[in-house]
């Protein structure tokens, strides 16, 4: 049996039908070499097929072979797969899709339940769960290189890191940042988290949420108090949905243009991340 089309884009999280079965994505890896892990998921049959593939690589569909033909990613978190049904005398067109460069961040170390305690004591509010977590394993981090999110003004740089718990250096510590950073322009409910060049950036202590937010330079303006705190934190703009979501979507600057997707040329083999 034919699949009715010969081609398929696979967004992360959501399978798409390709005739005899539906085609799902677990995960993807930029590598070298660029891999993925296939789930076929056959309507004549319950279980489903796992393939781990690489760029090029090939996997059954029913009685039918199909290629995981390139990769294109806008974040760590969002992609889509391209996959081609193989004809006999397919011409294997290169690759064109970008991928994601992972940020380049130096965690300052880790802390423990005590010094998280008396963080949050200092602070005077409960730290969110994922970004709690986040710092935990690795109290503030800071960019090798600088580095942005896309289509949002600011720059995180290797002098202006992501705060963490350092109350012997005040100017990467999360509580003196609060003081110097929050107090004049945001309600106490919200935790200022870093200071980039171009705005701060900024979580919502408040239960239940844990959005990342950009707050502009041009908005720390304006008389103190909670009138104007309060309309500058209806100004917010999110940026990421939690701190895993903002780590994968920051990219270094450096990186003009992401890199191409490249096959793994026949009879050669990665080493060590080196072709």
């Amino acid at each position: 049996m034919r699949s009715f089309t010969d081609v398929a884009a696979i967004p992360n999280n959501v399978p798409v039908d390709v005739g005899p079965a539906r085609l799902g994505v677990r995960w993807v890896d930029v590598g070298p070499p660029v891999r993925a892990e296939l789930v076929v998921m056959p309507h004549s049959a319950e279980e489903s097929a796992h393939h781990e593939v690489t760029l090029g690589d090939t996997f059954p569909v029913g009685a039918e072979t199909w290629r995981f033909a390139d990769l294109d990613m806008a974040s760590a978190d969002e992609w889509e797969v391209t996959v081609r049904r193989v004809d006999d005398h397919e011409v294997l067109d290169p690759p064109s899709g970008h991928l994601w460069q992972p940020a380049r961040l130096r965690p300052y170390g880790q802390l423990d339940e005590a010094q998280l305690q008396q963080a949050e004591a200092a602070l005077g509010v409960r730290l969110p769960p994922g970004y709690r977590d986040w710092l935990r394993r690795n109290n503030g981090a800071q960019p090798e290189v600088e580095h942005h999110i896309s289509g949002v003004p600011f720059a995180l740089l290797p002098a202006r890191p992501l705060f963490g718990v350092h109350p012997q250096y005040p100017p990467f510590d999360l509580v003196h940042a609060q003081r110097v950073h929050r107090d004049p322009w945001l309600p106490p409910d919200w935790l200022v988290i870093a200071k980039p060049s171009g705005g701060l950036l900024a979580i919502s202590a408040r239960p239940g949420v844990e959005i990342i937010y950009f707050v502009p330079e041009s908005d720390l303006v304006g008389p103190p108090g909670p009138p104007a705190e309060a309309a500058r934190a209806g100004k917010l703009r999110a940026v990421a949905w939690s701190m895993h979501e903002f780590i994968g979507r920051l990219t270094p600057l450096e990186v003009g243009d992401l890199p191409t997707a490249q096959l793994l040329p026949p009879g050669r083999r990665y080493e060590d991340g080196q072709s």
